[in-house]
């Protein structure tokens, strides 16, 4: 199951507190003071794991506690710390306060590791406070309570290329063509309900990824249909494929409303590489697409690429365009 937001509480642990003990040896008759400190709590620390691509265990589990430290001892002995709990996540994820909304971390890099909440300091014991005039001090200090918080996390794909289009564009079927990504395929809208990322091979060791998400439609920004629920995924992409279908019989306005979805959903989308292509080629005669293959769009950089997953018509060229606009971007 695909998860990509989740909110929980973290607690790190109570700093121990310091010991009020006195040296009580056989030849020692007035033995000063020897409580030791306590142990520092133990850290809430985040890390990101490239082999997680989902927030689902964070929907069974709420609550991430760490443990305090232990109270100081007599003998100068300090408490031990507490043990450290690390939460791993996906890279890609957002930590945000759960209050305010402030992004605490962003973890877009593999092996990032940040502590988000630190365990309180471990009191002194009396054996600190001893001057030449307080020579029995019978006090120490309490230890500090760790930080808590609530976060909010939200996970984006890290993905090179984020493919755009009404449902039934064909964006999942060329996704399974390209990559060994196996989505459900169907011949009826909303097919693709979650995210899917593949990984495209070129030439002979590079490669690039490509993430896929529920199809868009007029409206979408105001919560109509799947897709601005996932938007958030194609945030951080280098590329952006609009995919239309070629028996549309409208491709600017087909185009206007996937730009115009992206733009009140935000800015950022529509200011990256878009390219724009017509999928399904295998339903047209050659002769049709030798006359639309000069066609070029408002707000659209290049002239439109076209392809059929089916039959693999201009596949290679789909890919090799891709790969040059990644390299360039």
């Amino acid at each position: 199951m695909f998860i990509d937001y989740a909110q929980i509480e973290v607690i790190a642990g109570n700093g121990g507190d310091g010991a009020v003990t006195f040296r009580r040896e056989k030849y020692v008759p007035k033995g000063g003071p020897s409580g030791g400190n306590g142990g520092n709590g133990g850290n809430i620390i985040v890390e990101t794991d490239s082999n997680l691509s989902t927030l689902l265990d964070f929907r069974y589990k709420k609550i991430y506690k760490a443990e305090k430290g232990v109270l100081g001892g007599s003998s100068l002995k300090d408490g031990k710390n507490g043990e450290d709990i690390v939460i791993k996540l996906p890279p890609g994820t957002i930590i945000k306060d759960a209050d305010s909304g402030k992004i605490l971390f962003d973890l877009n890099e593999e092996n990032q590791r940040f502590v988000l909440a630190k365990g309180g300091r471990g009191g002194k014991g009396n054996s600190n406070f001893a001057t030449p005039t307080r020579r029995t001090p019978r006090f120490a200090e309490p230890g500090k309570p760790g930080e808590s918080l609530k976060v909010i996390l939200e996970l984006k794909l890290i993905a090179d290329v984020g493919l755009v289009g009404f449902p039934n564009a064909g964006k999942s079927t060329l996704i399974s063509t390209i990559s060994a990504a196996r989505p459900k395929i169907a011949d009826y809208p909303f097919t693709t309900l979650e995210p899917n990322l593949g990984i495209v091979r070129y030439k002979d060791y590079q490669s690039f990824t490509v993430a896929d998400i529920p199809g868009i439609i007029e409206g979408a920004h105001e919560g109509k249909g799947l897709g601005i629920k996932f938007l958030r995924h194609i945030e951080r992409t280098k590329i952006l494929l609009f995919l239309i279908d070629i028996t549309s019989d409208d491709y600017q306005r087909d185009f206007d409303i996937l730009y115009n979805e992206l733009k009140s959903y935000s800015k950022v989308l529509v200011k990256k590489n878009i390219i724009v292509s017509l999928s399904k080629a295998d339903l047209l005669e050659r002769k049709e697409i030798t006359k639309i293959s000069k066609a070029k769009l408002k707000k659209s950089k290049s002239p439109v690429i076209i392809f059929s997953s089916a039959t693999k018509y201009g596949i290679e060229e789909l890919i090799d365009k891709l790969w040059i606009a990644i390299q360039n971007t």
